[in-house]
């Protein structure tokens, strides 16, 4: 399955299992840790956790969600940040397998997981965000589970600073108004700055100068379907990498796999191009064959756009930078 980037009180959270920001007590804390006592049981909650502790650094335990939407509670008790140099790293990973292996154990479907260290703990926000979704992205590739990474708030960035800033600028400079753009193309309909736009429109934006008229006549017969196949094979990818780096699920990959006239969403189409490591030219193809185009009037078409000029295809890093921007996230 995939890992999911999502804004929530965790608390709220409907999974198998919820994971909790713990410290070695398993008492009841600020934050998530705060949040989720608040949100449960407390009492009854607070009894098992007694039972329980201490919990060591690095090291995760469950108990009954105790009234959450969710089965289980999972306390993982990540390092307090010092200087970096006394095996944090090391510690919030172990923190992250530790719950994950629980996740395991119990047979759990889906899991939300929070920033673990990352508040009152003081792990470098940056720091953070790449060890749970390094760790996590890991344990996807041999489980079919649904993972969340849970936030908050947006306090703090997901991306780096130079790199938001950066993206906003490229936006900037590409970024068309929707009313302005109406207003000079009156013959498009009112789909322009959403996900479709009619196909005359759309074969204008998809035919490069350096296409022959051979070429693009050889594509025309061709699916959504059939160009991602054919894509994976010249390419000389496997179907499990395509799916996985696209932050995909087997399942809609396998109606893909089994359905030539299968119709995808866009989202689902700019991840596979993501996923396939395609150029802006060869990722417009693909759209096309779907009815999407890359639109001057979508900032999320803008960010992925940058990312594949860029020839960057980490799914997580876009899906960061969409979040920060306030765009859907590619994938499942």
């Amino acid at each position: 399955m995939s890992l999911h980037i999502v804004r929530n009180d965790i608390a709220r959270m409907h999974c198998d299992a919820i994971v909790n920001a713990a410290n070695t007590e398993l008492r009841r804390g600020g934050g998530v840790c705060g949040a989720i006592f608040a949100a449960a049981d407390a009492s009854a909650l607070e009894s098992t956790c007694r039972s329980l502790a201490p919990c060591p650094t690095g090291r995760a335990v469950a108990t009954p969600g105790y009234g959450l939407s969710c089965q289980w509670i999972i306390h993982a008790v990540g390092p307090v940040w010092e200087d970096g140099s006394r095996g944090e790293e090391e510690l919030l990973r172990s923190a992250y397998r530790s719950a994950l292996k629980i996740v395991e154990e119990k047979n759990c479907a889906s899991a939300a997981f929070p920033l673990i260290s990352a508040g009152i703990y003081g792990f470098p926000m940056e720091d953070a965000l790449e060890i749970a979704t390094q760790e996590l992205q890991y344990y996807l590739l041999d489980h079919d589970v649904d993972l969340y990474l849970v936030i908050f708030s947006r306090e703090s960035l997901l991306i780096g600073s130079s790199l938001f800033h950066d993206i906003q600028s490229y936006i900037d400079d590409k970024y068309i108004d929707s009313h302005e753009f109406r207003r000079k193309n009156s013959f498009y309909d009112t789909e322009v700055c959403g996900s479709c736009v009619p196909k005359p429109c759309m074969a204008a934006e998809t035919v490069s100068a350096d296409r022959s008229l051979e070429e693009l006549m050889s594509m025309r017969e061709e699916s959504f379907s059939d160009m991602v196949l054919r894509l994976i094979r010249e390419k000389d990818l496997s179907e499990v990498a395509v799916y996985k780096s696209s932050n995909l699920d087997r399942k809609l990959f396998s109606k893909l796999r089994s359905n030539r006239d299968y119709q995808p969403s866009k989202n689902t189409a700019l991840a596979l191009a993501v996923g396939l490591r395609l150029n802006v030219d060869e990722t417009r193809d693909l759209l096309g064959k779907a009815g999407f185009a890359l639109s001057r009037s979508s900032r999320q078409d803008i960010i992925v756009e940058y990312f594949l000029t860029h020839e960057i295809y980490d799914i997580m890093t876009i899906n960061e930078a969409l979040f920060d921007f306030d765009q859907h996230l590619l994938g499942a």
